[in-house]
Order: C-alpha cells, then structure tokens, then sequence
C-alpha cells in the first residue's frame, strides 16, 4: 500500500468523527468539509462517488451514459464529429476540431488521436464501425448508450467540448464522475453533485432490488473522501 503523505493524514484525521458515522453529513456539509481542506499549489478535481445496490453482472442493471452538468467540470475537450458532408460546417462552427466521413475515419485509423471525444452520426456508424479495434481499446468508441452516437450532432459536439461527461457503473457497482474544480463557487458544485444524484436515483434498473443508493461520497484529488448522508 502506498504510504499516505503528511497532508492525507492530516485531512483524514480532521474527518475521523465523520467517517465513524454511518450516516454521513448533508451534502452541502460535505463540500464545506473537502473546500477547508489545507490548499495545494494546483486546482483540485472534485469527484462524486456513489455505491449502488446493483449486480454488476447483469447487463439490465449496467448504468452507462453521459451528462452536461450545469456549470461544466471545468475542463474543455477535443472533439471529432463523424458526420455527413452537409454537416461538416455546423460541426466545425460547434467547436469541432475535425469534421468529415469517411477521410475522418481514414485518418484515425492510420493512427491519428488528437482528440478526447468522438461522436457520429447514427448513419455513419456503417463508416465508423471499421474503428471499433482502434477506438474501442482507448474508450473513444462513439456509443448509443454513452450519447456519442446522437441525429443532433452539433448539439454534441457542443455538450462534449464544454465537459459533458460520461460515466459507467464498474465491477463494484460503483460509479465516479467529476463534477468540477475545487476552485469552483460553493453553489456551482452542489448543483452539479445534486444534479447528477438525481440522474442516477431517475435511472434506477427495475430489476435492481432492495437499497438502491448505498453509499455516497465526495473528494478532491488529494483528499480523503466525505460521506455524504444519503
């Protein structure tokens, strides 16, 4: 295990008496609690972890798709549009840093990636899915289920180049996502955090049964995690 630095000890013992309770603290509290934390010299990501009574193992009960936070995660992205050629200008317009068919697709499987999110059209996908080797490996597949693939492209493009996220549930039945800067207003991470709890608790699977939210938490990069009271 790796060994904790003064700091992380030092925050871990300023919540010892939260992490004893079992119910947590309300979720404003909670970011209260991980913005008091002592500074450090970059700006912090904050994440929302959530512990849900979900199997794993059941494709019915997987959670996957994507979110546009109200006040961004304060990060921008580079995104690639495979879309038809009367698209091409509204992509590029939308903040696209590549636009096209099947020349796009060529490129990048010739190996080009400057890029962090790439979507498509639902009719390029005969086109696109020659990249599944390529792409799917690296998580930069455009997807249905992750919101990628969508009629309403520059939309997209629009969505993921702000900081629209994505999230997908792992083996645990966890889910993380993050949901801004530790420099970002008090306010602006509360909506954001309550704004994706709601998502999750909206999307419940109906095959899920018993508790559905077991455990919610939020941290920074280099802090030790709040309970927040579910």
């Amino acid at each position: 295990m790796p060994k904790q630095g003064k700091r992380f000890r030092a925050d871990s013992e300023n919540v010892a008496d939260l992490a004893a309770s079992k119910e947590g603290i309300p979720l404003s509290d909670a970011i209260t609690k991980i913005k008091s934390f002592k500074a450090t010299k970059f700006d912090q990501t904050v994440e929302l972890c959530m512990h849900l009574g979900i199997d794993a193992r059941q494709a019915d009960q997987a959670l996957r798709g994507s979110i546009a936070l109200p006040h961004g995660v304060g990060k921008t992205k580079r995104v690639i549009a495979f879309c038809s050629d009367d698209k091409i200008g509204e992509c590029t317009e939308a903040g696209a840093t590549e636009a096209g068919g099947a020349e796009l697709v060529d490129k990048v499987a010739k190996g080009w990636f400057d890029f962090d999110v790439a979507v498509a059209e639902p009719a390029m996908m005969k086109v696109v899915s020659k990249l599944g080797r390529t792409l799917g490996p690296k998580g930069l597949m455009p997807s249905p289920k992750s919101g990628t693939v969508t009629p309403n492209i520059s939309q997209a493009v629009k969505e993921y180049g702000a900081g629209k996220v994505e999230y997908r549930n792992d083996a645990g039945g966890n889910i993380h996502i993050p949901i801004g800067k530790l420099s970002f207003e008090h306010k602006q991470l509360l909506d954001n955090a309550d704004t994706f709890i709601k998502h999750i608790v909206k999307i419940k699977p109906p095959t899920s049964k018993g508790h559905y939210v077991k455990r919610i938490s939020v941290s920074a990069t280099m802090t030790p995690g709040v309970r927040v009271m579910e």
